[in-house]
């Protein structure tokens, strides 16, 4: 096995080509987090994208795009806005993951939505989740008639939908929206959303910007992204701004209107979503891991998907995960509170008591 590293730019169109019709050859790999358009809108931001070439004697066998932070930590290509991750082969091709490392010069490379099928780095999982699916590869209509017999999630959103004709305005859905109300409706709901969270906003984050832009304006088959708005009246109610290839849509930036909640619109979204999209060849759409109710009430299937890090030594990879475990108490504990209030001497304190204790 020959490995080589470029920056996604240097990739030419042959080799581009050759990723492409992995991904057609192999259901695992048509997300669109996984296509070459991905990976070079993130590369237009991010310019410490590489792609590894992996390459055997009977050409090029694989692709692995990833990025270099802090200088020696590597990540999934688009880490922080991808719900896919792994690397993109030849059908049965086997690779050794230590050496990949290597080759890419990375000391660990670090990840959260893995595909947790790709055997070359099973044994690296710290942790395994379902990301749930809507399999609508029978079509929208079994998918309903399963739903309804799993529940009655579908019946309870078509009576409040039918509430919401009566109280707001007729009902309307565009599954590919034209009108730049239902995107700047969502980017508002959303921002309001990350201040009550005590998230960053990822739709004022420069490079995540420039990553959306791009992909809103794409028309490749393999990946670009979609606004789909359910209406009342003329007035937006619920918005999702998806990432989609020819089969799999990605469940990427959903939000509502909180005002008109009682009436369920997000989960009717997703509805109105499946059935467009399964008249326009959707067999998937990826909701994505968490552990959200309407996600259970919605799934008739999932995915399995893998969080953990390959490094080059148990010594890196120790370091590593004690950095990790830190800046998790930073975030969600004790620490994070004090650091808050400006106690940031007790904190320094703290932290090197729980390093010296690893």
């Amino acid at each position: 096995m020959r490995i080589s590293v470029v920056r996604p730019d240097e990739l030419g169109p042959g080799e581009l080509d050759v990723w492409r019709q992995f991904q057609k050859d192999q259901s695992p790999l048509q997300n669109p987090f996984l296509a070459p358009e991905f990976t070079l809108a993130v590369a237009r931001q991010r310019p410490h994208s590489r792609v590894a070439v992996l390459e055997d004697s009977s050409g090029v066998a694989g692709f692995f795009p990833y990025e270099v932070r802090n200088r020696v930590v590597g990540v999934p290509i688009g880490a922080g806005i991808t719900d896919c991750q792994g690397l993109i082969h030849r059908k049965g091709l086997e690779w050794d993951a230590v050496g990949l490392l290597k080759a890419c010069r990375l000391p660990v490379w670090e990840f959260d939505h893995l595909m947790a099928g790709q055997q070359s780095f099973e044994r690296f999982h710290s942790e395994r989740a379902s990301s749930p699916l809507m399999d609508l590869r029978e079509g929208y209509a079994r998918y309903i008639e399963d739903r309804n017999q799993a529940g009655d999630v579908v019946k309870q959103t078509l009576r409040k939908q039918r509430k919401m004709v009566r109280e707001v305005g007729a009902e309307r859905f565009e599954w590919n929206d034209p009108d730049p109300a239902g995107l700047t409706a969502l980017r508002s709901w959303k921002g309001a959303q990350y201040r009550r969270t005590q998230q960053y906003d990822r739709f004022t984050t420069p490079w995540i910007e420039g990553v959306l832009e791009e992909l809103l304006a794409s028309s490749s088959e393999g990946c670009r992204a979609v606004v789909s708005t359910v209406y009342a009246g003329d007035r937006p109610v619920a918005a999702h701004l998806g990432l989609r290839s020819r089969s799999v849509l990605a469940y990427w930036f959903p939000s509502y209107d909180v005002d008109l909640s009682r009436y369920s619109a997000g989960i009717l979204l997703c509805l109105r979503m499946a059935e467009a999209g399964a008249a326009d060849g959707i067999q998937h759409i990826d909701l994505g891991k968490s552990e959200a109710l309407y996600k259970t009430r919605l799934m008739n299937a999932d995915t399995p998907v893998a969080a953990g890090r390959v490094g080059q030594s148990w010594a890196i990879t120790t370091v590593r995960r004690t950095q990790s475990a830190v800046s998790r108490s930073i975030k969600q504990g004790a620490l994070g509170s004090r650091l808050k209030s400006g106690r940031t001497g007790v904190v320094l304190r703290e932290l090197k008591a729980r390093l010296a204790a690893r």
